[in-house]
Formats: structure tokens, C-alpha cells, sequence
């Protein structure tokens, strides 16, 4: 369903209304396009502090140049060697007098280091950056993000830097992303970082798995679309329009995950748990059924397939899994008792199997947790709900599936090794929880 406010408020007289009225005044986002892949315009690089980060040859194939014209379309800040709260004070003065002249759907990127047990004030400083981060992000406009790198290794968070400076990453702000040390995989070819590997993605009949699939098939992936047989129809309308193959299977089948490595021998390189249902009543009213379900879909489908796909060496070395959380496990949401805490035992898997994944299996896991995503089914809420759903987060808009495939994409890139154990939220930053 289109926004009708946004469109509204592009316009001279919605303007006008919603600045006198003290109305939320959303911009339009850029995303990514075949037509346009990159921000329109240069990068400023800051440092705030003593860095020892070899940034410059990353940052240059990120593929923004040098800001010449005053307006960047993105702003690096590095503070990573930022370890007193003195050292705080050069972030103020690096960022507050560029912070206006950034462009429109434009990308500031503060980078940090992770803390140091062993040092509180260096931890105490390098903390400060992350509510200096959401803050920023809350008050910047305009369609402009804000987050926060950790990382110790530039090499290990290219795939990072590319994607938090494209407009892939239009509905992300407000993120604290911890990199690794990892070397990275350098694709053969950067168009299609996951040629010759294979993606599984659940749920991918509709909606938002069948975005991820697409995202997948484009960047080279064969993607196999998996969703219950009911939805067989689309499935392969899916699969077929992308070159990709059709699973029917109802993932909560106790052998579903013997079942997926006996269709796929050849193994998996990128394994989505896309696949979740709602059924959403207040606890008084909720039924043993209506809990069963949800919990069943969205949270011990997901532990049963990945263990099952683990122990039998189905999921590759150097594979990823990419679950998807939800803001309502963590922030909480009137009426999804059960879908809150299935999405919130999504993110305890990931924050717990993710170091032992990548040491046992050479796996990383990492989750996404969508926000207000425009769909078929918010479409369906009722006008008002939808309309503060859309309005509570820093962009002031419904984010798209493409924004969650996007993200997905970017944690499976083969490059993207060093991030493990990350939640990342696409919600626009919403209101929300953290």
C-alpha cells in the first residue's frame, strides 16, 4: 500500500503544513538500483583521536571519492582511538561543523573499538560512542543514517564500510556493528560476490523471503526457495523467475533438516530462516494453540533445522546463516507474547551458537530484526496502527523488503566473515527498544 503521507509531505504545500504543525517530515530514501548502485557524491574522512587503522586503500574501494564539493554524501569519522573522555571532545569537533552539510539519504559512519576489560576509562569512552551514535541518528534527517563500527581490523570490515556507504543500507541507522578479526574472501567477482554457491532461504514463497531470494539470486547465488507445499505454486513461480529451485516442505516436519540435506548433496553455503507466522492475541486471550504455533514456526523449526544441518556437515565451511529476529523480541509488542519471545530465543541462538559455529564449523550466524517492513500483511492493520507503526523511528517511514534482503545479503557476502554473533535491526532506528 503507498505511503500517501510521504508522498504528501514531498510536496511544497505538505511541507509547509507538516513544518507548521510540527508533523514528522520523511524523505524520500535512495535505494539501491542497477541504474544508480552508488550515494551520489564524495567521502569525508575524519579522524577523531590517535588511529592505528590502515582505513584510506578500504575506504577507496568502497567506491565513494574524495568529497570536493562541501556536501559529502558520507562522513567516516574514526575514533577508534578515542580512550579518555577527553578524547570525546575531538568527535564533537570533527562532526559538528560538516554534521548540516552532509547530502540528503546521506551516510555517517563512526568507527570505534571494541572495549577494553582491562581499561574502564578507555570502555567508559568507547561506550559513549554508541549513545552518541543512536542520538545522532535521531536528529539528523533529511534520510541520513548514523551507526557504529567496532572493529580492529579495516581489512575485516570492508564488507561492512561497503555496505553501511551504499544505498543498500537505507533503512539501517542507529546500528552497533562489532567486527571481528578475520580475513576477509575477496570474490571473484564483485557484481556477484556469491557465484557458485548455494542459498537456501525459508519462507521464500512471498514477502520478505521472497526479496531475500531475489537479493541472493542477483548477487549469483542459486537459490533454492523453500516454503510449506501449499504454497507450492508460488514457490516455483519464484524459483523459476530466478533460475533457482522450488522445496516444498513444511519446515516444523521433525525431519525437515534431514530432508533439506537429502535434496541438496552438494551442500549449502547461505542457509536464511526467513519462514514465521503471528498469531496474535493478548495472553488472557491467547490459546496453548495459538502459542504452540508461533513458537513452533519462528523459533524450534529454526534450532531443529540448524542443528540438524550442522551436525551433517550440510552447511559449508565458510557458510553463513542468517536468521531473522524481529523488534518485537526485543522491545516487546501488546499482543505477541508468543511472536516476541520467538523472535527474542532467535536472538539468544545467535548471540550463543554463532563463536561456537564459527570454531566448530567455519559458520558465521548473525540475524536481522526488521522493524515496520510494507507488506501484504501491514497493509492489513488498521489505518492508525499502521500509521504510527510507519511514523515511530528516525526516517519516519515504513521500511521495504528489499531493505531486509539488502542486510541479509551483505551478512551472507562472502567477505563478511569477521561479523558474527550481530543482531543488526532494520527499522529505520525505530522508536522502539534500543
Amino acid at each position: 500500500m503507498a505511503d500517501r503521507y510521504l508522498t504528501f509531505t514531498g510536496t511544497a504545500p505538505g511541507r509547509f503544513l507538516t513544518r507548521r504543525l510540527g508533523l514528522p517530515q520523511p524523505a524520500e530514501l535512495r535505494r539501491w538500483s542497477a541504474e544508480r548502485p552508488g550515494l551520489d557524491g564524495g567521502l569525508l574522512h575524519l579522524t577523531a583521536g590517535k588511529s592505528d587503522l590502515d582505513l584510506p586503500p578500504v575506504l577507496a574501494r568502497a567506491g565513494l571519492g574524495e568529497d570536493e564539493t562541501g556536501r559529502p554524501a558520507a562522513v567516516v569519522v574514526d575514533a577508534s582511538g578515542i580512550r579518555d573522555v577527553e578524547g570525546l571532545a575531538e568527535v564533537h569537533a570533527a562532526l559538528h561543523p560538516v554534521v548540516r552539510s552532509v547530502a540528503a539519504s546521506g551516510r555517517i559512519v563512526v568507527l570505534g573499538a571494541p572495549l577494553d576489560p582491562a581499561d574502564h576509562h578507555q570502555a567508559a569512552a568507547q561506550q559513549a560512542l554508541e549513545g552518541f551514535t543512536r542520538s545522532l541518528g535521531k536528529e539528523i534527517g533529511r534520510g541520513r543514517t548514523v551507526n557504529l563500527v567496532r572493529l580492529t581490523d579495516a581489512r575485516a570490515a570492508e564488507s561492512t564500510l561497503a555496505f553501511l556507504l551504499s544505498p543498500k543500507s537505507a533503512y539501517v541507522s542507529g546500528q552497533v556493528i562489532e567486527v571481528g578479526g578475520h580475513d576477509p574472501v575477496v570474490p571473484d567477482d564483485p557484481d556477484r560476490p556469491l557465484a557458485g554457491r548455494t542459498a537456501l532461504v525459508t519462507g521464500a514463497a512471498r514477502g520478505i523471503g521472497e526479496a531475500v531470494a531475489e537479493t541472493l539470486a542477483r548477487d549469483g547465488a542459486q537459490v533454492v526457495v523453500l516454503d510449506v507445499p501449499g504454497a507450492e505454486q508460488d514457490a516455483r513461480r519464484v524459483a523459476d523467475r530466478l533460475g533457482g529451485t522450488a522445496l516444498p516442505l513444511d519446515i516444523t516436519a521433525p525431519d525437515a533438516g534431514a530432508r533439506i540435506a537429502e535434496a541438496l548433496p552438494d551442500g549449502i553455503d547461505v542457509l536464511v530462516h526467513n519462514a514465521g507466522i503471528t498469531r496474535d492475541r493478548r495472553l488472557v486471550n491467547m490459546s496453548a494453540e495459538r502459542w504452540i504455533q508461533v513458537l513452533e514456526v519462528n523459533l524450534a523449526s529454526v534450532l531443529r533445522t540448524t542443528d540438524a544441518l550442522l551436525s551433517s556437515g550440510s552447511l559449508k565451511q565458510g557458510g553463513r546463516i542468517v536468521a531473522t529476529a524481529s523488534i518485537a523480541g526485543i522491545a516487546g509488542n501488546a499482543g505477541q507474547t508468543n511472536y516476541g519471545a520467538s523472535k527474542a530465543g532467535v536472538t539468544g541462538l545467535v548471540r550463543c551458537l554463532a563463536p561456537r559455529a564459527l570454531a566448530e564449523h567455519g559458520v558465521t550466524v548473525n540475524a536481522v530484526a526488521p522493524g515496520f517492513i510494507e507488506t501484504k500483511m501491514t497493509a492489513a492493520v488498521p489505518l492508525f496502527i499502521r500509521e504510527a507503526g510507519r511514523r515511530m523511528n528516525s526516517l519516519a517511514q515504513g521500511g521495504l523488503p528489499a531493505d531486509v534482503a539488502e542486510t541479509t545479503a551483505w551478512l551472507a557476502h562472502p567477505a563478511s566473515g569477521a561479523v558474527n554473533g550481530q543482531v543488526v535491526r532494520v527499522c529505520g532506528q525505530s522508536l522502539l527498544g534500543a
